[in-house]
Formats: C-alpha cells, sequence, structure tokens
C-alpha cells in the first residue's frame, strides 16, 4: 500500500494562534474528512511572543509515528519560527508564509500570503490572521473540502466569533486560490499542485 502520510507544521508565535489553526485542520481531518490523524504542538516558556509550534500528521492508513518526520507543507508566520522549524523541510515540500513578518525566505518552494494584512485590513481583526493563514494551508494541500473546513472552525471557536473566524477561513482560501503556482521550480511540481 503506497504511503499517503502528509505532514504538516505551523510556526508561529505564542498569541498568533498556532496551535488553535493545528488543532482545527486536526479536528477537519479526523472528524471530518475520515483521515488518521496525529497532532502534537510545543512552545517556548514565554506565554506570548516566544515561539510556538504545532504539527498535524494525516494518513489514510494507521500512523506509526506522530511527529513530523519531513514536513509536506510548512506555515511561517514568523522570521523567527521558520528560521527555528525549517530544518526538516521536504525537497518537494511547499513553505507557505505570512510575508507581513517573514523576508528571509530559504526555499524556492514557497508562496507567500500576507495573512496578517489580511485579518487586518479585509476582516477588521488582526487576530484572525490564523484563520486566514488556516484556510489557505487546506487549500494548499489539497486535502479538505471547505465545507469540513468550516464545521472544524464552527466546532472550535466561541458562538459569539463564528462569523469573524468564517469570514477569515475564506479570505485565507480565496488568496490561496489566486496564488499563481507557476514560479515553483518545475522539476518538483506535482499534478495536484498545476490543478490549483
Amino acid at each position: 500500500m503506497k504511503d499517503d502520510r502528509y505532514e504538516i507544521r505551523f510556526g508561529g508565535s505564542g498569541g498568533q494562534g498556532i496551535i488553535l489553526a493545528a488543532v482545527i485542520l486536526a479536528e477537519a481531518a479526523g472528524v471530518y474528512e475520515g483521515y488518521h490523524v496525529c497532532q502534537t504542538q510545543s512552545y517556548g516558556p514565554e506565554a506570548r511572543g516566544g515561539r510556538s509550534k504545532a504539527e498535524v500528521v494525516i494518513s489514510r492508513s494507521e500512523i506509526d509515528y506522530p511527529k513530523v518526520i519531513q514536513m509536506d507543507l510548512f506555515l511561517a508566520m514568523t522570521q523567527a519560527a521558520l528560521d527555528a522549524y525549517f530544518f526538516d523541510f521536504k525537497p518537494n515540500g511547499l513553505l507557505v508564509v505570512d510575508s507581513t513578518f517573514v523576508k528571509q525566505i530559504p526555499s524556492s518552494r514557497v508562496i507567500t500570503i500576507p495573512f496578517t494584512r489580511i485579518a487586518r485590513d479585509e476582516i477588521g481583526k488582526e487576530i484572525v490572521a490564523n484563520i486566514v493563514a488556516l484556510g489557505a494551508v487546506a487549500l494548499l494541500s489539497r486535502k479538505f473540502s471547505s465545507e469540513n473546513l468550516e464545521k472544524a472552525v464552527l466546532s472550535k471557536v466561541p458562538a459569539q466569533f463564528k462569523d469573524i473566524n468564517l469570514q477569515a477561513l475564506h479570505a485565507g482560501m480565496k488568496a490561496a486560490s489566486e496564488v499563481d503556482l507557476s514560479h515553483l521550480p518545475r522539476s518538483i511540481i506535482s499534478d495536484e499542485e498545476k490543478e490549483v
């Protein structure tokens, strides 16, 4: 049986909602999409401002190791997180960065989207930048339906914030759908990416 393990890492700073985004993605994968899923997280001693990361591993078959071995997709919301957590990036992986904060990029396999600026300018709240990024990551991974992602968001955010989080999710999906993937190295663009 072909190994269909898919590994995603979220990196950012404490207070950006990186862990919540990973928890929502894991919920979408396991509860609504029917994947086997493992979700792990770690963060520094600082409650806010310190680096944090969260990982989601999904597969159609049982998962024998719960942490990322080589990232298929890495979301970096800050430069510090990118610098700290890029080390096990898969050669044909996809790096997605918040261009609001990330300027030095160590890979040509990158998509830059200003998640924080979109959250501020289009939604009116920077605090939902994590959900904007989640929408983009989910679309770019090609592993999730928008309907199931919406269900996962609605199951994890307080009732009074459901509308703003759905707006943020859709803004992220829209931003990702407008990305031109033709700049990625041709030798390792998959057929799935060509169809995004």
